[in-house]
């Protein structure tokens, strides 16, 4: 929380050329099944939620966009390929994953389920296994080392290695 008690959220991208603050209430989170969203995320759905209405900052680097449609720009990293943003007429949402906390921003409605992928409803049917439970996965994790940014925000950017 801030010091007026206005909720408070940070996040950016994998590498951390990018970063942002969001301070205030963020609007109704979402999935969007259409086929631009699909492949603006290279996924099943886009997971967005709005920052209408708040004190939003980009706090390192900025964006670089993509006009999606006539309406639409999509803000995503120059140097990682990250998507951020969803940007209209009416406001800008980022994408729920690119947050520090993205387990506090629970989708609450789908958008576009005329072209939801036949099989999405059904994922949570398939069998589930830790990363680690393959002995094959679980040597190739322990050798590796992450250079993705960290889930919090750094003084300064690149990490160097002893930072990270």
């Amino acid at each position: 929380m801030s010091l007026d008690n206005k909720p408070v959220y940070t996040g950016g991208c994998q590498c951390g050329a990018i970063r942002f603050r969001v301070e205030g209430r963020l609007g109704e989170a979402s999935i969007c099944h259409c086929r631009m969203c699909q492949k603006a995320f290279g996924n099943f759905f886009a997971p967005l939620t709005s920052v209408r209405g708040t004190d939003f900052a980009w706090t390192r680097g900025e964006p670089k966009r993509f006009q999606s449609s006539n309406h639409v720009k999509r803000g995503f990293c120059g140097e990682c390929g990250t998507p951020l943003t969803y940007e209209a007429p009416d406001g800008m949402a980022l994408a729920i994953g690119a947050f520090d906390e993205p387990e506090g921003v629970a989708p609450a409605i789908q958008w576009g389920i005329e072209d939801k992928l036949p099989y999405v409803d059904d994922l949570s049917k398939l069998p589930g296994q830790t990363s680690d439970s393959d002995p094959q996965s679980a040597e190739f994790l322990s050798t590796m080392v992450s250079y993705q940014h960290p889930d919090h925000d750094t003084g300064k950017w690149p990490l160097e290695k002893q930072d990270k």
